[in-house]
């Protein structure tokens, strides 16, 4: 079991940056590899980013591509999403998730463990 609950979101202008953090409960965040998806109103959830159980290997959505990094923390039990460049687009609920699967996927029922979401609001 694995409990998430993700925070830095807020309201940041159009070419802002921001840093999303999303803390894990429980004794084998080690064993999970994570993801970033974001829910924009009236829109499916979509993939952002994700990162292997042990940090090496990433993967990112075309749309963030050279403007967002995942990375993680083991011992501090933490995932981040290092947001740059931000634009109006990128507005939406940011969701932390984790999966135990052997492989790391792309698709939201793939992943077992969801956190509450924190809101990123990118003004024009």
């Amino acid at each position: 079991q694995v409990q998430l609950v993700e925070s830095g979101g807020g309201l940041v202008q159009h070419g802002g940056s921001l840093r999303l953090s999303c803390a894990a409960s429980g004794r084998t965040f080690s064993s999970f590899h994570m993801a970033w998806f974001r829910q924009a109103p009236g829109k499916e959830r979509e993939f952002v980013a994700s990162i292997r159980r042990s940090g090496i290997g990433t993967y990112y959505a075309d749309s963030v591509k050279g403007r967002f990094t995942i990375s993680r923390d083991n011992a501090k039990k933490i995932v981040y999403l290092q947001m740059s460049s931000l634009k109006p687009e990128d507005t939406a609920v940011y969701y932390c998730a984790a999966t135990f699967n052997e492989g790391i996927g792309r698709r939201a029922f793939e992943y077992n463990y969801w956190g509450q979401g924190t809101q990123v609001t990118v003004s024009s």
